[in-house]
Formats: C-alpha cells, sequence, structure tokens
C-alpha cells in the first residue's frame, strides 16, 4: 500500500466478496463512515435487481428486472433518480462530515448518473480516505478513475481476500489516526 493514496477500490469477478468486503472494514473500523453499499433484492432464490443502502440507513431500488427504464444493464432497468436522490446525497454528506467515504460501487448502472460520476470526484478531489468498489470490465470513466495517481486499485479473489482485509484494515486505521491529528 502507498502513503500517496487515499482511494481504495477493490475490484474483482461478481461473487469474489467485495461488498461484504468494505461492510466488515467499516464495522471493523468504528470509524464515523459514510457513503453506501449496493446489495442484491432476491426473491424465490432469484435475483430481482440491487438497492442502493446508505450507512446511515436510507435504502432505494437502485435496478430491477420490474423498473422500466431506457437505462439498462443487462436484464436490470436502472432508477437513475435512486442514484441521484439517495446515492449522491450520501456521498456528498460523507465528504462533507465522515471520517470514511465509502462507495460500493462505482460500475455501470451508477455511471448513468452524471451526478455520481461528479460526487465520485469531489470525494477523489476532498483528500478524506475512500473505501470502494469498482467495475473490473473496460470502461472509460471508471477506467480513468482506476488510473488517478491518489486511486489505488486491489483486485481482490477469494484466495487474497483475509489477507486484503487485514492489510486494508492496518492501512486505513493509520490514514484515519493521521487524518484525526
Amino acid at each position: 500500500m502507498h502513503q500517496s493514496k487515499t482511494a481504495f477500490l477493490l475490484t474483482g469477478r461478481p461473487g469474489c466478496g467485495k461488498t461484504t468486503l468494505i461492510r466488515r472494514l467499516v464495522e471493523d473500523l468504528g470509524m464515523p463512515a459514510g457513503g453506501f453499499y449496493t446489495e442484491e433484492i432476491r426473491r424465490g432464490g432469484r435475483r430481482e435487481g440491487f438497492a442502493l443502502v446508505t450507512l446511515d440507513g436510507q435504502t432505494a431500488t437502485m435496478a430491477s428486472v420490474h423498473i422500466a427504464s431506457r437505462r439498462r444493464v443487462s436484464r436490470y432497468g436502472v432508477d437513475l433518480e435512486a442514484i441521484d436522490n439517495v446515492g449522491v446525497p450520501a456521498i456528498e454528506r460523507a465528504t462533507a462530515e465522515a471520517a470514511l467515504v465509502v462507495i460500493d460501487e462505482i460500475g455501470k448502472m451508477e455511471l448513468f448518473s452524471n451526478r455520481f460520476r461528479q460526487a465520485v470526484l469531489s470525494a477523489l478531489e476532498s483528500g478524506k480516505p475512500i473505501l470502494g468498489t469498482i467495475m473490473l470490465a473496460p470502461h472509460a470513466w471508471a477506467d480513468a478513475v482506476k488510473a488517478r495517481p491518489e486511486a489505488e486499485v486491489i483486485l481482490l479473489t477469494e484466495a487474497n481476500r483475509s489477507q486484503v482485509q487485514s492489510e486494508l484494515l492496518a492501512e486505513l486505521r493509520d490514514r484515519l489516526r493521521t487524518a484525526s491529528t
């Protein structure tokens, strides 16, 4: 891990544990964190969509097989208003007030929103520690974020998950201790 990095962005295949790891790290750190994570919406064992859940307890359906939208990822219609009205303000509040900004995730669905892109850039430019996930597949905007000097992209796999967890926990504790002094 590099001293100049402030944004730690996990990437990897779907289902490798990125969101679970972020939630564990936030819990283990016990610091004031803000932002959001995503979780699957399941019914009868089938994934029907994705919810956006803020760290201060708001929830919105970001994408669903039941949403009719011209913005689509695979079989899911994307609700831009959920991203703009719940996800973006959560990032903005975290950037302004929290010790740690959580952005799970910087992915195809979220990137439909220009306000989301701007909130991510503002968070990156704030110098605050960021813990996030970013899409693995090539995408011009996401690739530009990965290439930023403050971003450290970490490929998460089942094999390295516990090592990444302990290294990131130590790094973030150090960052947050330095930031609060």
